[in-house]
């Protein structure tokens, strides 16, 4: 060897002959690759902007946050083939927790109003209804979720809302009944 010329440890050596002979040069990073200039350097990109990195993680922990909410909850969210497919085959009940001029402005026929003022899932209707899937819709689909949650809470475990609301059923064409029902 020469002055110039770093000692290698003869296991590092081989492990690099190896994977060079395999097809594999490259794989294993030396401290010049780009990936240990990187870690080097992320220290005094964090301190040289740290509004922007507390931003990043700020967004990224309610991303995270939210999805792991999404995936815990005990209602799922449904489209409006699944909608029509409930109710036919499984006799969902189907229950628009929209305003009184919401629901005679367009509802899903079949659907009880129930609004979300009065909405109440210890009502002795809705326990009679208990092992049955229920099925929430409102204009947006904001309320119907929020309905949604506090009828897990009570004990109902078949419990769906119409993702998007009603702008999604009249957006795949489907028919809005008007009037009171």
């Amino acid at each position: 060897m020469t002055p110039d010329t770093p000692e290698r440890h003869p296991i590092d050596h081989f492990e690099q002959d190896w994977l060079a002979r395999a097809g594999f040069a490259g794989i294993i990073a030396g401290p010049d690759c780009e990936c240990a200039v990187f870690l080097e350097r992320l220290p005094e990109f964090i301190s040289n902007h740290f509004i922007l990195t507390s931003a990043f993680l700020l967004v990224l922990f309610l991303i995270i946050s939210h999805e792991v909410q999404h995936f815990s909850r005990k209602y799922k969210s449904i489209q409006p083939a699944e909608l029509t497919r409930l109710v036919n085959r499984e006799n969902a009940l189907l229950v628009d927790v929209s305003t009184q001029s919401e629901f005679e402005a367009g509802h899903i026929a079949g659907s009880r109003h129930v609004a979300m003022t009065q909405f109440d899932p210890e009502n002795k209707e809705l326990a009679k209804v208990r092992e049955l899937p229920v099925i929430l819709v409102c204009k947006s689909g904001q309320n119907s979720a929020k309905a949604c949650e506090r009828l897990t809470k009570a004990g109902f475990g078949k419990v769906y809302w119409l993702d998007g609301g009603l702008s999604t059923w009249a957006s795949a064409d489907l028919p809005l009944m008007k009037g009171k029902a």
